[in-house]
């Protein structure tokens, strides 16, 4: 009995998509102890590494696009993986010869191949029907789920395999990335056509005008920079509440998989109910979120906080993947997919930068309070499309 292709694809993604995320999760659990305690004294220096990555990921999203254009997904995503083994071999030499300016170029590499990745989930939408793309979207990102257990895991089990601490887990992530070139090998996306590489279709500028991209972008961005700004300073918060490492880092797993976990529906809840609501949702359990944390300090007040936050990204990104892929033609997929994500990633670079100096000088209800502001926003034009839509089908069979 012969697989479908489209659905054979989407489970390998979701296959890299898992060891992606579980190498990024390894990585936030420690680099900031390996860049901030083994390598420098500095506490100025502390983030640099995985900021970074950040920074990287956010450059390289353009040409990695166009890359990919021109050479199809599957080199695209193996030379993002050679990439990063390159990256894990340097992060291992970092920390055996104890050089931080060596370990923060291996972050650096490995945030370029983060910037190939986020790809995994437009790759699925190219390949997928359009009825199906939003499922398509959505289970290639539930793949992360299995990132929450498997990353701090391989953290944990590795941080002492070599006679240098924390090398090991550098070293385990070399097998993750030659993994992930493995199964994406098997992935059977067609190389872009010739003509469709030569006709540019319009310029990017008349794209991103469009009332539909716009709120898509806005709805992505926002909530991934408010999602990842709280979900950053809430460890830190935690501590200041006099709560434990080990009560903080059960609150992150729950958000995480509170960011994940509703993927397996939400391609469906999309075919249901439409996209606009579901962005609607979205942003209202963002609002929702701020508002249980600035209702208290205690345990299931952070609890719930992450958690519904963590499900109104899922909604909001998911959502605005599967909106702005509404927005071109193939022709013009590359440079809007590559546009697309440098604005979201480039974003979320400043916030990871920022949220622990923000925390420290204006405090935990201050930071709820300038999120609150975004996440309006997003409701505001996630509402005025769903109206503005409506009217427009109105017209259509008037």
């Amino acid at each position: 009995m012969s697989v479908n292709p489209v659905r054979r694809n989407i489970l390998l993604l979701a296959c890299c998509q898992a060891l992606f995320m579980t190498s990024t999760s390894a990585i936030i659990a420690s680099a900031p102890i390996i860049g901030g305690i083994l390598l420098t004294t500095d506490k100025v220096l502390v983030t640099l590494p995985i900021a970074l990555q950040f920074v990287a990921m956010a450059l390289t999203t353009i040409p990695a696009s166009l890359y990919m254009e021109r050479v199809g997904r599957r080199i695209g995503f193996i030379t993002g993986a050679g990439i990063a083994v390159v990256g894990a071999a340097v992060g291992v030499h970092a920390i055996m010869t104890g050089s931080f300016v060596l370990f923060c170029v291996a972050t650096a590499l490995i945030g370029s191949f983060n910037g190939f990745c986020h790809f995994f989930r437009f790759a699925a939408a190219d390949t997928a029907t359009v009825e199906f793309r939003s499922k398509a979207i959505s289970y290639v990102l539930a793949g992360s789920v299995l990132a929450a257990f498997f990353g701090p895991t391989l953290a944990r089990n590795t941080v002492d395999v070599l006679p240098v601490g924390f090398a090991g887990i550098f070293a385990a992530l070399i097998i993750v990335y030659l993994a992930v070139a493995f199964v994406v090998s098997f992935v059977d996306i067609p190389k872009p056509a010739r003509r469709s590489q030569r006709k540019r279709g319009r310029p990017l500028i008349e794209i991103v005008r469009q009332p539909k991209f716009l709120i898509a972008v806005c709805a992505a961005t926002f909530g991934y920079l408010v999602m990842s700004f709280l979900m950053t300073v809430t460890p830190i918060a935690m501590g200041v509440c006099g709560f434990t490492f080990s009560d903080s880092s059960y609150v992150i797993q729950a958000h995480v998989v509170g960011m994940y976990l509703p993927a397996f529906i939400t391609g469906h809840l999309i075919g249901w109910f439409g996209v606009n609501n579901i962005l609607v949702a979205g942003a209202v359990l963002c609002l929702a979120s701020i508002v249980i944390s600035l209702s208290g300090i205690e345990f299931l007040n952070f609890l719930a906080a992450m958690v519904l936050v963590g499900v109104g990204w899922n909604f909001l990104f998911t959502g605005g993947t599967a909106l702005v892929t509404e927005t071109y033609t193939p022709e013009e997929k590359a440079k809007v997919q590559g546009f697309n994500d440098f604005v979201i990633w480039g974003t979320i670079s400043v916030g990871v930068v920022t949220a622990g100096m923000v925390q420290q000088m204006i405090g935990w209800v201050a930071v709820n309070l300038v999120m609150a502001p975004l996440v309006v926003i997003v409701l505001v034009v996630t509402v005025w499309l769903r109206f503005s839509t409506r009217v427009a089908d109105k017209k259509a069979t008037a």
